[in-house]
């Protein structure tokens, strides 16, 4: 016959446990932003870097950046960009807008993901503003503008994979929560404007 478990060795076992329990949700609750933080360092999956970085210089050669505008399904807003393009040196920072209005009777809280296509641009692409991930409120029937800037580094010419791009596509999309971004697998697209200095 088997001698009984001590107490003691259960209370351990017990605490062990919840500690691994917890450490584990703990870094489940770290991963995405931490990914997030990955994407922009790096450019990884199109994530734009976004900084308060001044651009190391202007070289003549230009790119067009394009801009597209959507809404998630459950989001009522009506979104566009000001501007369809806008062409620009290397290196040169540029400011660009988009109009969202609520055509609603109710306040409407929204909140924007974005991306850059073709995903390899994305390491190249620096957004030194932006209205992306922050809470937007639009009361009834209101219109609002929101500005970027950016600039495309002209290190994006030393890339064999980057050098003959001519053309970006930066896009926008609306979502009425962070919930709603993360159900439409928004994932490593999705970043927080940085204050600058």
């Amino acid at each position: 016959m088997a001698p009984a478990p001590r107490k003691g060795n259960n209370k351990l076992v017990a605490f062990t446990l919840l500690g691994v329990i917890g450490g584990m949700l703990g870094l489940s609750f770290a991963a995405v932003p931490l990914y997030r933080i990955f994407c922009q360092i790096t450019g990884y999956g199109g994530t734009p870097r976004i900084d308060a970085g001044a651009s190391p210089g202007v070289v003549d050669r230009t790119i067009t950046i394009r801009f597209n505008a959507d809404v998630h399904s459950g989001m009522p807003w009506k979104f566009a960009p000001a501007q369809k393009q806008v062409t620009l040196r290397l290196g040169e920072e540029a400011v660009a807008f988009y109009t969202a209005r609520n055509p609603t009777d109710r306040p409407i809280i929204g909140v924007s993901t974005y991306n850059v296509t073709p995903d390899k641009a994305g390491r190249y692409f620096h957004k030194t503003a932006c209205f992306c991930f922050d809470e937007q409120t639009l009361t009834p029937g209101q219109e609002m503008s929101f500005p970027l800037s950016f600039w495309v580094d002209p290190a994006i010419l030393n890339d064999p994979d980057t050098r003959n791009l001519r053309t970006i596509t930066l896009s926008y999309t609306f979502f009425r929560s962070l919930d709603d971004a993360s159900m439409a697998n928004a994932g490593p697209h999705v970043g927080r404007k940085q204050a600058t200095p």
